[in-house]
């Protein structure tokens, strides 16, 4: 992989929060893609309902080694059709 210039220090903590209908498909859609990039136990997730209930935000927090790595799993996130939108 190669390692392009970022101005984030890496290895560093970073979250990635993941919007889309409050769904088990969108959950588990979330998780997956991020047990690929990561491992299983490699971070930490909460989850928050819209006031509606009609939206779910996940947050995954982990130890981002690259800027490359956290393109690979923005790109894959933001290609998934349960996914509204990544931050």
């Amino acid at each position: 992989m190669k390692t392009t210039d970022s101005a984030i220090k890496f290895p560093c903590s970073f979250p990635i929060k993941v919007m889309g209908l409050n769904s088990e498909a969108f959950t588990s859609a979330v998780m997956t893609i991020i047990r690929s990039h990561l491992g299983p136990d490699q971070f930490s997730q909460s989850a928050t309902l819209s006031s509606g209930g009609k939206y779910l935000s996940i947050t995954v927090t982990f130890i981002a080694q690259s800027q490359d790595q956290l393109n690979a799993v923005y790109e894959e996130l933001n290609r998934h059709e349960l996914v509204v939108m990544t931050l």
